[in-house]
């Protein structure tokens, strides 16, 4: 045989993967193959395949006889948008993507060459675990993978999709990177299965229930993304992936043109009730401050008492974090506070600048919290501002009370700039519990002790529940009309462009985990 059309043979049969079989029964269950999916990833024609013709070596149990090149997992490099991305793809077609000790090998390669050469890397996750027949060795490949994993956290972007089952030990590695993104329906993580569970707590459950896209995006938190099929899943990565630099030593890229609708300037004058004791989206007051339809939020459907995403001001990336009012009143739990201060050191990681929109009442009280360790938890985002050396901007909306008001980006925990609206309420706590605790032998002596109370809650409102205490003391920067807090952040982030601030020496810091 000619040897140039050897190798085209052998291209063409690790195009195959499991078969033409198996890709019919992927594409019935409403799944593309892992070829596919990265060509659908990256750039058209930008693909160049890292060992294609790698092939196990294992001989037990009959896989001596069941040699297919690439072994479940398509590797390389592309680009998206222009800039070099590299991606690992697992093959479902190829022994249910099992990964042995050279589908392993592979992974680690291109995540080599991502830290070297300082490039995002992404993962498609499509497997049935670790391939029992190699036994230890699949489960050491697993452990190469999470070492390479936590050294490259913080030095280059990872984003794992799944995309099919991801059990066991195959969990761990998208639970190390950065973001995690399932499909609906054809997706799950779990440690143990349906099966297992079963068996120990007796307790029957679905894959879907157990460990699919919506229980993780809504109760866990695993999962900071949600897909409702392979290739609007593809699309979201595309579009995710501009707002990260290629790795921490570079800044977002810029994009060329933004819009903004002037009309907001005066809506967002109108977004706050005129009741503080009633609820409203904060997601609006976002809205009107940042470019048009660039607000990309991380972690929609879990902890919705605080919202925290992406978005462009003037075309630039930042990071927003904001209580939200619509839920719980925007207080602060354990899973906000996790949720939180995940995203506040991935920006501080990679450079991106946090605007931080504050409506918090306080800290959730309660048996549940105080025993399930709010105190470690609320720590953890305090930990991760106190820890931020990226520019940080504070507006102060509404209530700002309590250890609450330190932990959301004040200016003694090192935020560079605070602006509070004329309806900012900045004080130990509320009117009412305070009047109650001050002048509670007054009230109690008083001829109608609820007259009395609603009176001093009244005095203590006129005395503290506004901006301009903070102000005269310098806690706030200025007190700004809601329609100026675009241009205010603006210039705020233009002044902080050549900040540079170093952490103490240290090995690495102790978080509250």
């Amino acid at each position: 045989m000619d040897k140039n059309q050897e190798l085209v043979n052998r291209r063409k049969a690790s195009h195959l993967g499991g078969g033409e079989q198996r890709i019919a029964r992927q594409h019935e269950q409403g799944k593309l193959t892992a070829r596919e999916r990265v060509i659908l990833l990256l750039d058209e024609g930008s693909f160049q395949e890292i060992g294609q013709f790698v092939e196990h070596r294992a001989t037990s149990f009959g896989l001596d006889k069941n040699k297919i090149p690439g072994d479940g997992v398509v590797t390389g490099f592309g680009t998206i948008h222009g800039r070099l991305i590299y991606v690992f793809s697992q093959d479902f077609t190829v022994l249910g993507g099992s990964l042995s000790e050279t589908h392993a090998a592979k992974i680690c390669r291109v995540m080599d060459l991502a830290v070297k050469n300082g490039a995002p890397i992404i993962g498609l996750n499509d497997s049935g675990g670790a391939r029992i027949q190699e036994g230890v060795v699949s489960l050491a490949g697993y452990a190469d993978i999470f070492y390479r994993n936590t050294r490259a956290s913080g030095v280059i972007p990872q984003l794992s999709v799944i995309m099919g089952p991801c059990a066991g030990g195959a969990v761990y590695s998208p639970a190390l990177t950065d973001f995690v993104m399932m499909v609906e329906d054809t997706s799950y993580m779990f440690v143990t299965g349906p099966n297992v569970v079963k068996t120990v707590t007796h307790e029957e459950v679905s894959s879907e229930d157990l460990g699919g896209a919506k229980a993780h995006a809504e109760k866990s938190g695993v999962n900071h993304f949600t897909a409702s099929n392979d290739v609007e899943a593809l699309k979201k990565v595309r579009d995710l992936i501009t707002y990260m630099p290629q790795n921490a030593n570079e800044l977002a890229p810029n994009p060329t043109k933004f819009e903004f609708t002037n009309s907001k300037l005066s809506t967002i004058n109108d977004v706050l009730p005129e009741n503080s004791t009633l609820p409203y989206d904060i997601r609006k007051v976002v809205e009107c401050v940042i470019d048009d339809n660039s607000f990309r939020e991380v972690h929609e459907d879990f902890a919705k008492n605080i919202v925290v995403g992406f978005a462009r001001i003037e075309g630039k990336t930042i990071g927003v974090v904001a209580n939200q009012p619509a839920a719980m009143a925007g207080v602060l739990d354990i899973d906000s506070s996790r949720k939180g201060a995940r995203f506040v050191r991935f920006c501080d990681s990679f450079n991106i600048p946090l605007l931080v929109f504050e409506d918090v009442p306080g800290f959730l009280p309660g048996t549940d919290q105080e025993w399930r360790g709010i105190i470690t938890h609320g720590a953890k985002l305090l930990y991760a501002f106190c820890e931020a050396t990226v520019p940080r901007i504070t507006v102060i909306t509404r209530k700002a009370y309590g250890g609450a008001f330190d932990v959301m980006n004040s200016k003694s925990i090192g935020a560079d700039l605070n602006f509070a609206w004329p309806t900012a309420e900045i004080a130990v706590m509320g009117a009412k519990g305070a009047a109650e605790i001050i002048f509670k032998r007054e009230i109690n002596e008083a001829a109608d002790p609820q007259a009395k109370w609603l009176e001093k809650e009244a005095e203590y409102a006129e005395m503290f529940a506004n901006p301009y205490r903070a102000a005269e003391r310098g806690i706030v920067d200025d007190v700004i009309l809601p329609s100026e807090t675009r241009a205010k952040v603006i210039a705020g982030f233009k002044m902080l462009e050549n900040k540079a601030e170093t952490l103490p020496y240290k090995k690495h810091g102790n978080i509250p985990l």
